[in-house]
């Protein structure tokens, strides 16, 4: 079993990757210490829960509950504050933010967001700005670690509290380097050292990967795919690319190039990608053919724009996003034949659309997939919706801030 040592004022807290941590028999100090494991687990994994719901999950007593809270709020451990539940009086208990702090940046093909959050996933502050069509590595790394500054200092934190910072990039990283190992999908990113530049310029580890595969990560472990197994997640935006986490494990393949969907080839004699290939499925299926499809009629529209009109009625719009849709289907039921997942997650920003998008991708994925007694794949939305990638790079930042014992050791 791996342990993580964690010392905060002199308490030293043990906390393992299960729910229920056994100490060694006989052992008062083990057990106090597993209670207390337990405890600080259960809010990291849900985030700000009362005592009552602490007990529920970690199966100790109320009362047991309380005295580990009270102790641990006085360490500077826990925070708590007053709440309501069901009408009721209630104490809600987070993780303090003297453990620290973590960055996520999620770099999309038109925008980037960058969130702050605690060690229990709690978001404390975020910004979105829009990018240029041909935005680069160097500027938009710079401007994100400016972000990234100025949200900690917006929550009154200093730099040294930042334990680690999460990138994702609209394209395939070799994840062992940080370096985006594409050679065309993003002009200007090619090679590029993503975490090495921001571990520089932030003074703090930086764990990077593509952005899909990291919506993957939230939604498979807090998100519409907990306890489903394998799972997919789609990001449908200006690009669309998958992350497939199996075992609890995403794929990366051999250079980070798993999941690529968007240049999964669907007509050999198709329009040419912007990867160099010929009729990929982003060629008729991306943003910009779905807005091809409504230039004549619409005029200049934006993804946003057709997603409102959509949904205010407007019959142009859903005939488009419905054909998206089932030409998504059909690629994505090729990736069930293969991978056979549990649940198929639709993230990204089309997303907002809702059945629109899902009901036609939904019908596609059934028709194309092999058959089966057990019956099709689950496809959902994200339970995250467009902010999933995002909140996986606040995962991934955890992650990386444990593999390097910045939250504590392992022992």
């Amino acid at each position: 079993m791996i342990a993580l040592l964690l010392e905060v004022n002199g308490i030293t807290m043990y906390r393992t990757g299960v729910q229920h941590t056994q100490a060694a028999t006989g052992s008062q100090t083990s057990l106090r210490e597993a209670n207390r494991a337990r405890v600080v687990g259960a809010v990291q994994q849900h985030g700000s829960l009362t005592q009552v719901e602490l007990a529920g999950i970690t199966g100790l007593s109320p009362a047991s509950v309380s005295n580990i809270v009270t102790e641990l709020a006085d360490a500077g451990i826990l925070d708590t504050s007053p709440s309501i539940r069901s009408g009721r009086r209630a104490r809600l208990v987070t993780l303090a933010r003297s453990i620290g702090v973590v960055a996520g940046i999620d770099v999309g093909a038109r925008s980037m967001s960058v969130a702050l959050a605690d060690t229990s996933m709690r978001i404390l502050a975020t910004e979105t700005l829009p990018l240029a069509p041909d935005h680069r590595a160097d500027m938009s790394l710079q401007r994100a670690a400016m972000l990234v500054h100025e949200l900690v200092e917006s929550v009154d934190a200093s730099a040294d509290e930042l334990l680690a910072v999460g990138v994702g990039v609209p394209v395939p990283v070799d994840v062992s380097s940080g370096m985006v190992s594409s050679t065309s999908l993003l002009l200007g990113w090619d090679g590029a050292a993503v975490a090495d530049v921001l571990a520089t310029v932030l003074r703090a580890p930086a764990a990077v990967d593509n952005h899909a595969n990291l919506g993957a990560l939230a939604e498979a472990r807090y998100g519409a795919g907990v306890g489903r197994d394998p799972v997919v997640y789609v990001s449908v935006s200006h690009t669309m690319s998958a992350g497939i986490v199996v075992d609890g494990k995403l794929l990366h393949g051999r250079r980070g190039a798993a999941g690529e969907l968007g240049h999964m080839i669907v007509d050999e004699r198709g329009a040419v990608c912007r990867c160099g290939n010929r009729g990929c499925l982003e060629t008729v299926a991306g943003s910009a053919a779905l807005l091809r499809m409504l230039s004549v009629s619409h005029g200049h529209l934006t993804l946003d724009d057709v997603i409102a009109r959509g949904l205010d009625g407007d019959p142009g719009c859903q005939r488009a996003i419905a054909d998206t849709g089932r030409s998504l289907g059909a690629a994505i039921a090729t990736v069930c034949n293969l991978i056979d997942p549990d649940i198929v997650v639709i993230g990204g920003d089309l997303v907002a659309s809702g059945e629109l998008l899902l009901a036609p991708l939904r019908e596609a994925v059934q028709h194309n997939t092999l058959a089966s007694s057990s019956g099709y794949a689950d496809v959902v939305a994200a339970e995250f919706g467009r902010e999933a990638e995002l909140r996986g790079t606040l995962a991934a930042a955890l992650d990386r801030a444990r593999a390097l014992g910045v939250l504590g050791v392992i022992s």
